[in-house]
């Protein structure tokens, strides 16, 4: 891409910023990543997807970056966890100056549900199946990750993260960095000191949303 040549001319400052406002365009969904031919250079994490690149980290070999600059062309599809611990949607487009390829920039989406329809959680007498409408929501504590349902408790091997990415997006919401709530299963949300909220489940739980998710918890709920 001919315009990228006048881009990489710039002083590294002024690359930064534009790619700030280069992030801003894409949702909350959307982390953006920045590499040259073999290291990455910017990155942007999304509230929902974020898989931890820092500037100078080598780009890994079966990512889509890496595909996209072997290939020298697009490259989108889905990636799974054995690289960054966690499965990705994204798509790479590789740049060059003079016929030459100089780098990739990577849009990073969270891997859709993979059919399911229940979480099985362990409890004392073994486990069972829980639909996800029936879960009001989910916290880390204790090292374990609690699943809280309408009729059952219970614990299961995911963390956080991985339920993050893989219950349905247009119900569940991380509000704090111990929860992900079911929305369908809120009853009311009230402010909080320093611009945060207090959500009041219909099973009378109380459960706070932190500041670093209460403007992408407002944008998804709309108010």
């Amino acid at each position: 891409m001919s315009a990228w040549k006048g881009v990489l001319g710039m002083k590294q400052l002024s690359i930064t910023s534009l790619l700030d406002v280069i992030g801003e365009l894409f949702s909350d969904e959307i982390s953006l990543a920045v590499s040259n031919t073999s290291e990455y250079i910017y990155y942007r994490p999304s509230k929902r997807i974020d898989l931890k690149i820092k500037p100078g980290d080598p780009v890994k070999k079966g990512t889509i970056a890496h595909k996209a600059l072997t290939s020298k062309q697009k490259v989108s599809e889905f990636i799974d966890k054995e690289i960054y611990g966690i499965p990705y949607h994204g798509m790479a487009v590789p740049f060059s100056n003079t016929d030459e390829i100089e780098g990739c920039v990577t849009a990073i989406y969270p891997a859709l549900t993979n059919g399911k329809s229940v979480v099985t959680i362990k409890t004392l007498d073994g486990w069972k199946p829980i639909p996800f409408s029936d879960v009001i929501y989910i916290e880390a504590k204790d090292r374990k990750t609690h699943v809280i349902s309408e009729s059952i408790s219970g614990t299961h091997k995911y963390s956080l993260q991985e339920f993050e990415y893989t219950l349905p997006k247009d119900s569940f919401i991380r509000c704090h960095r111990s929860f992900i709530v079911n929305v369908n299963h809120i009853k009311e949300i009230y402010p909080d000191s320093h611009s945060t909220f207090m959500l009041a489940m219909k099973n009378e739980t109380r459960i706070s949303v932190s500041q670093s998710y209460s403007s992408y918890f407002r944008k998804l709920l709309g108010f």
